[in-house]
């Protein structure tokens, strides 16, 4: 499928697979798995969704997650209501690396993309198998607002923090 672009509606039927982070201890499992229908929890809210090809892999382990994290207030206070991260691992993996970053509730979702296969079908692969590729997205009240795919797979630049800060700036702006 084509991937979403400005101006697109969200679409429905978005499903992730997923395991609240309920503590920081990266020892203490989840004890559930659950679905997680974006469509209907991200209805008319503004949502930072940004994907990674892996959890734990060396350039979404130190350069792209972390300055996430760090400016996670500064999402908050631009208006965004939830921050989303999905890759293509199951979702006890994804909540296991929102651990090990020192997560310890849901200020970030930690969303596995094998349910819907939203990268597939709605934003960007790899290329390489099923993967999820590196890209980001602002959906502001259910249109998609700001979408970019790095084209350089070692590169974190329009996916990154700052880019979506920037862009948030511009929606800002256009209100």
């Amino acid at each position: 499928m084509v991937p979403l672009k400005v101006g697109d509606s969200f679409p429905l039927g978005v499903i992730f697979d997923w395991a609240p982070i309920r503590n920081a201890d990266p020892k203490i499992p989840p004890t559930i798995s659950r679905e997680y229908d974006a469509s209907k929890e991200w209805k008319g809210k503004r949502i930072v969704l940004f994907s990674v090809p892996g959890a734990f892999t060396p350039l979404c382990q130190v350069r792209h997650l972390p300055p996430y994290i760090e400016k996670l207030d500064d999402l908050k206070n631009m208006g965004v209501d939830i921050v989303a991260v999905i890759g293509y691992n199951d979702p006890w993996t994804m909540c296991a690396w929102g651990k090990v970053n020192g997560i310890s509730d849901d200020r970030i979702l930690f969303l596995s993309d094998t349910k819907s296969q939203f990268s597939k079908n709605h934003g960007w692969g790899t290329g390489m198998d099923d993967r999820n590729g590196r890209w980001a997205m602002i959906i502001d009240d259910d249109k998609v607002f700001y979408a970019e795919n790095e084209t350089d797979p070692s590169a974190v630049t329009v996916s990154s923090v700052n880019a979506i800060l920037a862009a948030l700036i511009d929606l800002e702006y256009a209100a």
